[in-house]
């Protein structure tokens, strides 16, 4: 993949030829590429740019981001692309809605940082470190508890770690505080812009998922902006998905229920220091329930192992 060698060949000039020069703007640009690996990846477990999975893998296997495993990303995403049961706090990981019971639950000081989060400005900055510090959690739970696919995610992002982070302090010669504190930290507050209002509650899932019809930062995005599009032809590669909304604009934005944007702006001047969603969910998960309702049913051996799409998920028996 062209994207992927460009983008570890900008990590690697800027790290060894403008960091020294000029560090601010080095670090700039390393944040970009932090925040482009991370749409690269995306791009990845969704099957492409070729018919083998772990060819794909390759791709993405030195983690600049330092933060996910791509495994884990995989295993998250694609169970988060069962639409039926988009925004649900419980079956889809990706939600930034919470369940009622659940909330009530939390410390005051977790509620105030949730709803602080809960504003772009909030998510720009507390947003990395409230998901990374969640995510951690969970999954050394996991792992304690034995999970076996979790604990070899993790075992394979170790081995990458182990060549990125002395390249980062040795090669480079950036302190892994500072790599920490601003390409890593400022790459995943890039990629808050996009998933900021990805998602909002909808009775019907169609309306579930937006479009933002233009920006500069699409190609970062990977036109992930146009995330309705992904989510209805996750397979369709990211450099057809303008074209494919082109040609069919008006049919989109009827499908989605009109959930769009102009652009990135249009949103961080309404929603810049005020809440788009409510934290609780407004609808589902209202009282403590047994179990899952379903889990989706992924076209792959395992979830965590081959697949690259979901296969459209059975809603619940009532």
């Amino acid at each position: 993949m062209v994207l992927a060698f460009f983008c570890y060949a900008t990590w690697l000039a800027t790290g060894f030829l403008l960091w020294p020069s000029y560090p601010v703007l080095a670090l700039a640009v390393l944040a970009f590429t932090a925040a482009l690996q991370s749409s690269i990846m995306h791009e990845v477990l969704h099957g492409h740019p070729t018919r083998n999975a772990r060819v794909n893998e390759a791709f993405v296997f030195l983690p600049i981001g330092l933060v996910w495993p791509f495994r884990r990303f995989k295993t998250i995403h694609l169970r988060h692309h069962a639409d039926e049961r988009l925004t649900d706090p419980l079956d889809d990981p990706e939600s930034y809605y919470q369940a009622l019971w659940q909330h009530d639950e939390l410390p005051p000081t977790m509620k105030f940082l949730l709803k602080i989060n809960n504003t772009m400005a909030g998510r720009f900055v507390l947003g990395p470190w409230l998901s990374c510090v969640g995510f951690f959690i969970d999954d050394a739970k996991q792992m304690i508890a034995g999970d076996k696919a979790i604990r070899k995610a993790w075992l394979l992002h170790a081995i990458g770690l182990a060549v990125v982070l002395p390249i980062v302090q040795f090669g480079f010669g950036i302190p892994l505080w500072l790599y920490i504190l601003v390409p890593v930290w400022l790459g995943q507050s890039l990629i808050s812009i996009r998933t900021f209002a990805e998602h909002q509650w909808s009775e019907h899932p169609e309306g579930r998922t937006v479009i933002v019809e233009r920006s500069p930062l699409s190609f970062l995005f990977l036109n992930n902006n146009l995330h309705f599009v992904h989510h209805k032809t996750p397979t369709v590669a990211w450099y057809k998905l303008p074209k494919l909304f082109r040609d069919r604009r008006e049919e989109w934005l009827r499908m989605n229920n009109g959930y769009a944007y102009p652009n990135y702006f249009a949103l961080i001047k309404a929603y810049a220091f005020k809440a788009k969603e409510p934290i609780v969910h407004p609808v589902l998960r209202r009282a403590p329930e047994p179990g899952r309702a379903f889990k989706p049913r992924i076209r792959a051996r395992s979830i965590s192992g081959l697949g690259s799409a979901p296969v459209p998920a059975e809603p619940p028996k009532e």
